[in-house]
C-alpha cells in the first residue's frame, strides 16, 4: 500500500480540521438564502485547501510545491472572505 506523505503534515491535518470546522459553522450560522449559494463556495474553498496541501506534496521540487501551498493559502482567504459576506 503506498504511503501518502502530506497525510504526516501538520498543516495537513490543521486543513482537514478546519474544513469539518468551517462546514459545521457554515450550516450553523448561513442564513437560508445562503445555503445553496455561498455554503457551495465555502465548502469548495475549504476543500482547496486541503487539496492543494495534498497535491503539491507530490512535486518535484521544494519551489513547486510552494506554489501548491500558495494557492491553498488564497483559499483559505477565499473561505475567509466567505464568511465576511455571510
Amino acid at each position: 500500500m503506498q504511503k501518502f506523505r502530506f497525510r504526516e503534515f501538520k498543516v495537513y491535518k490543521d486543513a482537514i480540521e478546519f474544513r469539518m470546522k468551517i462546514k459545521l459553522l457554515a450550516k450553523k450560522y448561513f442564513p437560508s438564502e445562503e445555503k445553496y449559494l455561498l455554503f457551495d463556495q465555502i465548502i469548495r474553498a475549504a476543500n482547496s485547501v486541503v487539496l492543494n496541501i495534498a497535491e503539491g506534496s507530490d512535486r518535484g521540487t521544494d519551489k513547486d510545491f510552494a506554489l501548491f501551498l500558495n494557492r491553498s493559502h488564497t483559499s483559505l482567504n477565499e473561505v475567509v472572505a466567505c464568511l465576511d459576506t455571510k
